[in-house]
C-alpha cells in the first residue's frame, strides 16, 4: 500500500524559528517580541529600584558605621549645635505695669493784684528756683496807696497823742470835782478810738506794702517753667484763672503706675517688713531703661473697673530723662533671689505637656530632660527642678534633633548652625 509521506521540508518551513519574524503577508500575530520586551523592562525597573533604595536618604549608614577602608567615620551624622551650662546665680522678682511721669508739685502762677504786667524775666523752659523772679506788674498805682496810707497814719497818731495829753489832765482835774465824771469817761474812749483808728492805719501801710511785693511775682517752687500763658503789656487781674506761667517740679519726679490686685500681698509684705523696693522706668518699647527709683507710696483703694491699684515711684532725675506725663514701663523689684540655677531661656523647649531641654550627655548624644521652671528676667531663666549645676544643654540647632542624636559643637572660631532655632 503506497501512502503518500508528508515533506519534512516542507513542514519545518511551516513552523516559525526561535528570534525570527513570520513574512509581513503571513498574517500571524508578533505575540512572542513583545512578551521579551516586557520582561526586559520589568527586570530594568527592579534592579534600578533596588540600588535607588540603597542609596536613598531614609537608608543613610547610622553614626558610627564604617567609612571606607573599614574606619568608622568620625562625626558622620552628628548635627553641629551650640550648647550653653546651667551655673548658679541671681534673679530678680519683678512686677511690671503701665504708668505715667508725673510731677510732684505741679503750680500755675497767678497774680495776687490786678495791673499791668510790664517784664518777664523768664524764658520759657528754664528751670527756676524758689524766690526767683519771673515777672513785674506796675508798682506805681500801688506806691501811691502806700504813701496815702502813710499820710493817715501821722495825722490820727497826732489826734491820738492829743486825746492823751487831755486824758491826764482831766484825770487830775476829776479828784477836785473840777469837771464832770462823764468827761473823763468821754475822754478815755476817746483815746482808745483813737488808738484803734492808728492800728487800722497801719494795717493799710503793711497792705500797700504788700501789694508792692506781689508786683514782683516770684516763683514759689523749683522746677521747670513751661510756656508763657501771657505777654508782657496786657492786664493782668488778681487770681486770673488762666494764670501767667505754669511750673512742674522736675527734681525730684515720680512715676503713677498700676499692678492687679493679685500682687499687692507679696509687696505689702515686703514694705512691712520695712524693705525699700527698687523702681525701674523703660521706654514704651521696653528697650531702653530710663531711670532708677524707689517705691514711695501707694493708693489707698483698688480701682473695682479695673482691679488694678496706684503706685508712686521717687525718681531723682538728675539727667532729667523722665519727662512730666511721659508713658513708661514701670518694673518694681519684689524679691532677689539668690544662688538659684540659671540657664539661657533660648534653651527651653516647650509642648503641651511638659517644658524641656535636650541635655548633652558625655557621649556627644542629647537627651531630653523635662524640667520646671521658675522666674525669667531678661535671657535667663531660673530652674527649679530637673538641672543641676554645671549641665550642658542645646541653645541652637534643637529643631534637627531628638532623643538619642548625636551632636557636634563647634570649636572656637568656626561658625555656628544657621537657620537653627
Amino acid at each position: 500500500m503506497n501512502l503518500e509521506q508528508p515533506n519534512t521540508l516542507d513542514r519545518q518551513e511551516s513552523l516559525p524559528s526561535f528570534g525570527s519574524h513570520p513574512p509581513p503577508d503571513s498574517g500571524e500575530p508578533r505575540s512572542y517580541g513583545w512578551l521579551w520586551l516586557v520582561i526586559l523592562v520589568l527586570v530594568g525597573a527592579g534592579v534600578f529600584y533596588h540600588f535607588h533604595s540603597q542609596s536613598g536618604p531614609n537608608n543613610a549608614p547610622a553614626t558610627g558605621a564604617q567609612g571606607p577602608g573599614g574606619m568608622a567615620g568620625r562625626g558622620s551624622g552628628a548635627i553641629p549645635v551650640v550648647t550653653a551650662r546651667a551655673h548658679k546665680g541671681d534673679i530678680g522678682v519683678y512686677f511690671t505695669g503701665l504708668g505715667a511721669v508725673t510731677p510732684i508739685y505741679t503750680v500755675t502762677v497767678k497774680s495776687q493784684i490786678s495791673g499791668y504786667l510790664m517784664q518777664v524775666v523768664y524764658k520759657e523752659g528754664q528751670v527756676v528756683h524758689k524766690g526767683d523772679v519771673l515777672a513785674e506788674i506796675d508798682p506805681r498805682p500801688y506806691q501811691v496807696m502806700l504813701e496815702q496810707a502813710q499820710a493817715g497814719l501821722a495825722r490820727d497818731q497826732a489826734n491820738l497823742e492829743n486825746a492823751k495829753v487831755d486824758l491826764a489832765r482831766y484825770q487830775t482835774l476829776a479828784p477836785l470835782k473840777a469837771i464832770p465824771e462823764q468827761q473823763l469817761a468821754t475822754q478815755a474812749s476817746l483815746v482808745k478810738s483813737d488808738a484803734a483808728v492808728v492800728q487800722t492805719d497801719q494795717a493799710q501801710i503793711d497792705n500797700a506794702k504788700l501789694d508792692l511785693i506781689y508786683c514782683h511775682i516770684t516763683a514759689p517752687i523749683t522746677g521747670r517753667v513751661g510756656l508763657r500763658l501771657i505777654d508782657p503789656g496786657n492786664y493782668v487781674t488778681a487770681n486770673d484763672s488762666t494764670g501767667l506761667v505754669v511750673i512742674t517740679q522736675v527734681q525730684p519726679i515720680s512715676v503713677i503706675f498700676t499692678l492687679p490686685e493679685d500682687q499687692l500681698p507679696a509687696i505689702l509684705t515686703r514694705l512691712h517688713a520695712g524693705a525699700q523696693l527698687k523702681v525701674e522706668a523703660f521706654d514704651r518699647e521696653m528697650t531702653t531703661k530710663i531711670g532708677q527709683g524707689t517705691l514711695s507710696t501707694m493708693d489707698n483703694q483698688i480701682d473695682p473697673t479695673t482691679g488694678t491699684v496706684k503706685l508712686r515711684a521717687t525718681f531723682d532725675n538728675q539727667a532729667g530723662s523722665l519727662f512730666p506725663n511721659q508713658f513708661v514701663n514701670a518694673r518694681l523689684l519684689v524679691e532677689e533671689k539668690q544662688g538659684v540655677t540659671l540657664i539661657p531661656t533660648a534653651t527651653i523647649q516647650r509642648n503641651v505637656q511638659v517644658t524641656y531641654v535636650y541635655l548633652v550627655k558625655p557621649d556627644s548624644s542629647v537627651t531630653v530632660r523635662n524640667i520646671t521652671t521658675g522666674t525669667s528676667e531678661g535671657d535667663e531663666t531660673e530652674v527649679v527642678s530637673g538641672l543641676s549645676n554645671g549641665d550642658e544643654v542645646v541653645m541652637t540647632g534643637v529643631d534637627k534633633l531628638m532623643e538619642g542624636s548625636k551632636i557636634k559643637v563647634p570649636k572656637s572660631g568656626e561658625r555656628s548652625p544657621k537657620g537653627s532655632s
